[in-house]
């Protein structure tokens, strides 16, 4: 162990990721200063108000919940003085192009639905279902909480992974035990949430089922945001430093050592410290921000070559009528699912159909809107900006489209009935959040960009860098940026103490 210069701390970036570390280490005795780009703190889970209306921009669900809540308890406070998780049911409508849905919910009622319309395979689901819970156990309570080092750990759980067939696809897993198309798409979707293509992802990645099923869907009273505020809350209650408006434009190294020596920001001020932890995109943070002769693990040429997730077409409204019928979750699928998919993770085109994420908050939380109005967000999942599609040019006609066909088969009366619409692109992910190619999710769920093989929580060329969020391990996701928080910052109490105990200095 050594013990830095001083006890000095730069988080750049305040997503999930980078709140949790700031929270962890300004408890642990570091000063910790925040450093973010954008006009609030959040990340993707950002928030802003019109007439009346609170909007939510990101993530919208939380399970597990001992995940979120933990970050509390490990600094000695209790959660519930700070956010209140309200349970979600269903979990998911689901929409089909026919007509029919089905919803998700608790494993009883899921049975009975899959009586009604295929009961052949309510002995797959049983069998598929039975599985979820080994795969969660390795993935999540073994894989998902370890650094991955070396190889070595990596190749410790491969075994058990292929004992539980984790070479197989999450829809393959699937596939190969329900034969209806509505029910393989009902329980293999799940990786678009993380940035992952279904046909493509590792069952591993199966775990997110379980823990939907195992630990409920949950929603932070209040809207999303209000688990950011009480991040914040926390981190200044614990005398942490936040720097808004403050974009990090590079990260000092030291020639010899390699290692850090400070950050400098957009506006021209310097932080020296001998510790960063960046939550920014991971590819921009190396490419970007560090000169390139300190980079052999981390080139130009890795994250060029890497597969990156798709992006989001993000519509969000708000309407003077209310829809009571349409539930808090909605997934509505294109008539194409597979070929859908193809168009956004290989072919780089935006086609003529399209699935969409509708988010109905008022179903559960109606002060969030002026009485008797709603508010919702399309999310459409689109490619990321390989596709060369000019995004201020399609931007209305394509939000155009999408609402005509919300108002045509979901919400009649949307188009008469909209008095707030805003609109986020594949370009302002690129603009607003420095994410590379304008992906949302970052790096892909893939075997082999994964555990070892996904950028090291702790770098492997500088010395007092560490990443967290979704570009690093375990991945997307907010339990995964939560944990990454914890991974991260465990791996700097390793390499440096805490400054609030007493440790010896090697």
């Amino acid at each position: 162990m050594t013990q830095p210069l001083s006890s000095k701390a730069i988080v750049i970036g305040s997503g999930f990721g980078g709140l949790s570390a700031a929270v962890r280490m300004q408890a642990a005795g570091y000063q910790v200063t925040l450093l973010e780009k954008r006009h609030q703190l959040g990340g993707r889970a950002g928030v802003f108000q019109r007439k009346g209306y609170r909007i939510d921009t990101g993530p919208t669900i939380v399970t597990p919940p001992f995940v979120v809540e933990d970050v509390f308890r490990d600094v000695g406070r209790d959660p519930a003085e700070y956010i209140e998780l309200v349970p979600i049911h269903p979990h998911y409508r689901l929409h089909y192009e026919d007509g029919t849905h089905f919803d998700i919910g608790s494993t009883e009622e899921i049975v009975e639905q899959i009586k009604q319309i295929s009961p052949d395979d309510v002995k797959g689901f049983y069998k598929w279902h039975k599985i979820l819970k080994p795969i969660y156990e390795l993935g999540f309570e073994q894989f998902a909480t370890t650094p991955f080092e070396s190889l070595w750990s990596m190749a410790k759980v491969i075994p058990p992974g292929i004992r539980l067939k984790s070479y197989k696809s999450v829809y393959g897993l699937v596939a190969s035990n329900m034969k209806n198309n509505h029910l393989r798409m009902a329980f293999s979707f799940l990786p678009l949430f993380i940035g992952g293509n279904p046909f493509t992802t590792t069952s591993v990645y199966s775990l997110i089922a379980y823990l939907e099923s195992e630990y409920g869907m949950l929603w932070v009273r209040g809207g999303t945001h209000r688990l950011v505020e009480a991040l914040e809350r926390l981190f200044k209650e614990l005398g942490g430093t936040i720097k808004l408006n403050s974009e990090v434009t590079k990260i000092e190294v030291d020639d010899k050592e390699r290692k850090v020596t400070g950050v400098r920001t957009k506006d021209g001020e310097y932080y020296p410290t001998e510790i960063v932890v960046s939550n920014a995109d991971v590819a921009m943070t190396y490419m970007s921000l560090i000169d390139s002769k300190y980079r052999k693990k981390n080139s130009d040429r890795r994250y060029k070559k890497a597969k990156y997730s798709m992006s989001l077409f993000m519509i969000y409204f708000g309407t003077k009528k209310t829809y009571p019928k349409i539930p808090h979750h909605n997934i509505i699928f294109s008539a194409r699912y597979k070929e859908l998919v193809k168009d956004i993770f290989e072919r780089h085109i935006l086609p003529d159909d399209f699935a969409i994420y509708l988010h109905v908050p008022t179903r559960t939380d109606p002060e969030l809107a002026p009485k008797g109005c709603e508010t919702f967000y399309a999310c459409v999942p689109v490619t990321h900006q390989d596709s060369g599609i000019d995004w201020e040019q399609m931007k209305e006609p394509f939000r155009d489209k999408v609402l005509q066909f919300l108002n045509d088969k979901y919400l009649p009366g949307l188009l008469d009935n909209l008095e707030v619409c805003e609109v986020f692109t594949p370009l302002d992910f690129e603009t607003e959040f420095n994410a590379y190619k304008g992906n949302a999710f970052q790096l892909q769920p893939l075997l082999m960009q994964s555990g070892y093989f996904r950028p090291h929580n702790r770098s492997r060329d500088i010395k007092g860098l560490y990443i967290v969020g979704a570009g690093t391990h375990p991945g997307g996701g907010v339990p995964s940026a939560f944990l990454s928080g914890k991974i991260s910052t465990d791996l700097i109490f390793e390499d440096y103490g805490k400054p609030n105990e007493e440790t010896s200095v090697e």
